[in-house]
């Protein structure tokens, strides 16, 4: 079995799930460069064997199938691998003396999921593009710094989670007043990258090679002159902004108190279930930044498959609806954003306390 085939087998697959399931990074790497040797061609290695097996680590942790420690070496693993394998294809590369397109990529402030990215910023390099990549957590004053030193062509922003929108939007912003088009990608930017064009990205690319066969026919030459969020101009969102910490001590408190089995921080998964509903604040924010409830109602999907699988009631989701719309309730957007918060968990058949 030769070309991209060996990589869709299921026993490759299968083995290579199996050394992510045990940390094995020796196991791991050497099945990689094994296929490269073969003959597969390293794109194919890194978007149909890395990329899918990782999107199975991280379901394997919401299903509570593995630990946040599995899941974190799982990903370590992953990581590593993908270093190694780019080394090895960097050698197999014949050496081009035409100026390559220059592109700088970066995980936006708070996003630690960078091999996403990673594997975007390999598959380019691997189309003759010149790749930085900056990682995870990058902010706005390394990221100008960067752009002043190297003057890339393009910049690569990557958010895998809606809460950090605006910090993306002030990416973005940073980017276009230095001159550089962007190209955003994650599930952060929604389905299909709906939130993209609302925050002024140039390009929004929904995988890696779907980035790749973009760039190599449409370039943007200069960043395109983005609408004014001029809904920000109510001053809801940085009022929202203001009363996290409140509105963060009313949340944790009132599940506390409803879910007694969250104050023992030797329940398993205690910590996890008030990390996560932890967020809603800066969800509910985040459905300000770009007025669209929508952001709120996609993490109620995800809350429900989470709470369900760490056997919380799905109630705590009503619950903590209820106990933000109290001091959030005169603010008219958000209001209205919760208000389609509550009415898509009575779609869903789940309980949902009067604000």
């Amino acid at each position: 079995m030769t070309g991209a085939s060996a990589v869709v087998a299921p026993g490759v697959r299968a083995a290579f799930d199996d050394h992510l399931a045990h940390a094995d990074e020796t196991g791991a790497t050497a099945l990689a460069l094994g296929l490269l040797r073969a003959g597969v061609r390293p794109e194919d290695i890194l978007l149909r064997l890395i990329a899918p097996a990782q999107a199975a680590v991280g379901a394997r942790w919401v299903s509570t199938e593995w630990s946040v420690a599995q899941e974190h070496a799982a990903t370590h693993v992953s990581e590593r691998v993908v270093s190694r394998l780019a080394a090895a294809a960097a050698k197999l590369r014949p050496q081009d003396s035409a100026p390559a397109r220059r592109v700088l990529f970066a995980c936006i402030e708070g996003e630690c999921h960078t091999l996403p990215a990673r594997i975007a910023a390999e598959v380019l390099r691997l189309r003759g593009f010149d790749v930085t990549f900056l990682g995870a957590d990058v902010l706005a004053p390394r990221l100008v710094s960067h752009l002043h030193r190297q003057g890339p062509d393009l910049v690569g922003l990557s958010c895998m989670i809606p809460v950090r929108l605006p910090a993306a939007h002030h990416l973005i912003e940073c980017c276009r007043r230095a001159g550089t088009p962007v190209l955003v990608g994650g599930s952060g930017f929604g389905p299909g990258g709906v939130w993209a064009r609302t925050l002024g990205a140039d390009l929004y690319a929904p995988d890696p090679a779907a980035a790749a066969e973009m760039l190599a026919g449409r370039w943007p030459r200069t960043p395109r002159e983005a609408a004014p969020l001029e809904h920000l101009a109510d001053d809801e969102y940085f009022r929202i902004v203001r009363q996290r910490a409140e509105l963060l001590r009313r949340l944790l408190a009132r599940l506390l108190e409803r879910y007694p089995r969250l104050r023992d921080p030797r329940a398993e998964h205690a910590e996890a279930v008030l990390e996560d509903l932890g967020r809603l604040p800066d969800v509910v924010a985040a459905a300000n930044y770009v007025d669209d409830p929508q952001v709120l109602t996609d993490y109620l999907s995800f809350g429900v498959e989470f709470l369900h699988a760490r056997g919380v009631p799905t109630a705590a989701l009503g619950d903590a609806l209820a106990t933000l719309s109290e001091p959030l309730g005169g603010l008219p957007r958000t209001a209205a954003h919760l208000d389609a918060g509550r009415r898509w968990l009575t779609a869903a058949d789940l309980p949902v306390p009067p604000p």
